[in-house]
């Protein structure tokens, strides 16, 4: 069965501060922040195919990179 959100319980000794600094490492390591950031405002369909596609693209050109060769260099004949 699946928990219903993001907790973190405060350990016996534990100091607050510390069980914050846990609960905002998971929250940022679930994408909380980015989705909250995201869905503050109406997005277009065609605005989020937009947003993708540059991910997409990022992504590719940081993998080429990684192997050591250049993006969209291919010889035309």
């Amino acid at each position: 069965m699946a928990k219903p959100g993001i907790g973190v319980r405060v350990r016996r000794g534990e100091d607050i501060d510390s069980a914050l600094r846990r609960f905002r490492k998971k929250c940022e390591k679930e994408g909380l922040f980015n989705e909250i950031k995201r869905r503050s405002y109406y997005e277009k369909p065609s605005e989020i195919k937009h947003r993708k596609k540059l991910s997409a693209l990022r992504k590719a050109r940081k993998k080429t990179k990684k192997r050591g060769g250049k993006f969209g260099t291919a010889r035309r004949r």
